[in-house]
C-alpha cells in the first residue's frame, strides 16, 4: 500500500472509533488495517493512537496529522467524482487513428454522420498504416487489421474485407478478360509494393490455391492510386472490397476471376484498457460496431 492509502485509511480509522468498522469500510480485514496503520506510524517515527480494548485515542502525533489525512481523502474523493462525471460526459476530444484506405473510403461521411447526432464530441482523425502505440501517443481508438498481443489494448472484430480483382472496360475490351489465375501473367497488372510477394497472387477455388506470377508498370504502397490507375485504364488491380462498392455498382470497374477467391481480412476496433471507456468514446465505439455490422455485406460481398 502506498504512503497516501495509509493515511487515507487513518483518516477513515479515527472517523470510525474502530478497527472493526473502518476495516469493513474500507474492504479489508483488521489485520490489514493495523498493519497499515503500523507502517504509517513507522514512516513518520511517531505513535498516532492510543490503543485500548474499548475505545482509541490519538495522541498529539496524531491529532497532528489527521486535518492533512481528512483534507487528502476530500481530495481524493473529489478526483473520483471527476473521473465519474468525465465518462458520463458526452462531449470532450476522441482522437482516432484507421488504415489510409479504409478512411479515404468512408470516414469522412461516416463520421459526419456521427457528429450530427453527438456534436459535443470532437473527432481528431489521422490516417496511418503505420502501427501506433496507442497508449503512448494518446490515441483513444484505432481501427486495425492486425492485432498485437498487448495486454494494454482491447480489440473486437467488427468485420472483415477481401481483395477484388477488377480492371475498367477499356481495359478489358483493349485486352480482354482472364478467365483463370494463370490468364495474369500475359496481362498489366498494378502491384501494391507494401507486399513483400506483390508479384505473387494467391486464389482459391474449392479449396485448391492457385499462385500465379504477375508483373506490370505501375506499383504504389497506396490502394487509392492503384484504383484510379485501374480507373484510369492501366491495368488488373486488387482491391478491398471496401473500396468499390461504387464504381463495381455503375460499372466504372468490372471485377473478374468471380468464381476465385482470396482471403479474407479481419478488421478490428481497438482502444487501451480501462476500468470503463469515458462516455464519448463508448458512444463513438457503439456507433462504429453498429455502422460495420450494417455494412458488412459490403465490405465482404462475394
Amino acid at each position: 500500500m502506498s504512503e497516501m492509502d495509509d493515511l487515507a485509511a487513518f483518516a477513515v480509522l479515527v472517523d470510525a472509533g474502530s478497527f472493526t468498522r473502518a476495516a469493513q469500510q474500507l474492504g479489508c480485514s483488521k489485520g490489514q488495517l493495523s498493519k497499515r496503520i503500523s507502517q504509517l506510524e513507522t514512516q513518520f517515527s511517531v505513535v498516532l493512537l492510543h490503543r485500548t480494548t474499548r475505545r482509541l485515542s490519538l495522541t498529539a502525533a496524531g491529532a497532528a496529522l489527521l486535518p492533512q489525512a481528512q483534507a487528502l481523502g476530500v481530495q481524493v474523493e473529489l478526483a473520483r467524482q471527476a473521473l465519474a462525471r468525465l465518462k458520463e460526459d458526452i462531449a470532450g476530444p476522441v482522437r482516432m487513428t484507421v488504415p489510409v484506405s479504409l478512411g479515404e473510403t468512408f470516414f469522412d461521411s461516416l463520421l459526419l454522420e456521427f457528429s450530427h447526432d453527438y456534436p459535443q464530441v470532437q473527432i481528431e482523425l489521422e490516417l496511418n498504416n503505420s502501427y501506433r502505440d496507442m497508449a503512448r501517443e494518446g490515441f483513444d481508438l484505432a481501427i486495425r487489421s492486425r492485432v498485437a498481443s498487448d495486454e494494454r489494448l482491447v480489440a473486437r472484430q467488427v468485420v472483415s474485407w477481401h481483395e477484388v480483382t477488377c480492371a475498367s472496360p477499356s481495359y478489358l475490351e483493349q485486352f480482354g478478360e482472364p478467365m483463370t489465375p494463370q490468364a495474369l501473367a500475359g496481362h498489366r497488372c498494378l502491384l501494391n509494393s507494401h507486399y513483400l510477394g506483390r508479384e505473387e497472387w494467391h486464389y482459391h477455388q474449392q479449396h485448391e490455391l492457385h499462385r500465379v506470377r504477375v508483373s506490370g508498370a505501375f506499383a504504389s504502397n497506396h490502394y487509392s492510386l492503384l484504383k484510379k490507375a485501374a480507373l484510369n485504364g492501366a491495368g488488373i488491380a486488387r482491391l478491398p472490397s471496401y473500396m468499390l462498392t461504387a464504381e463495381l455498382s455503375d460499372g466504372r470497374l468490372c471485377s473478374v476471376l468471380r468464381d476465385y477467391h482470396t482471403r479474407s481480412h479481419p478488421m478490428y476496433l481497438v482502444h487501451p484498457y480501462q476500468g470503463g471507456l469515458p462516455k464519448r468514446t463508448q458512444v463513438l465505439v457503439d456507433y462504429l460496431t453498429s455502422w460495420f455490422q450494417r455494412t458488412a455485406s459490403t465490405c465482404d460481398q462475394p
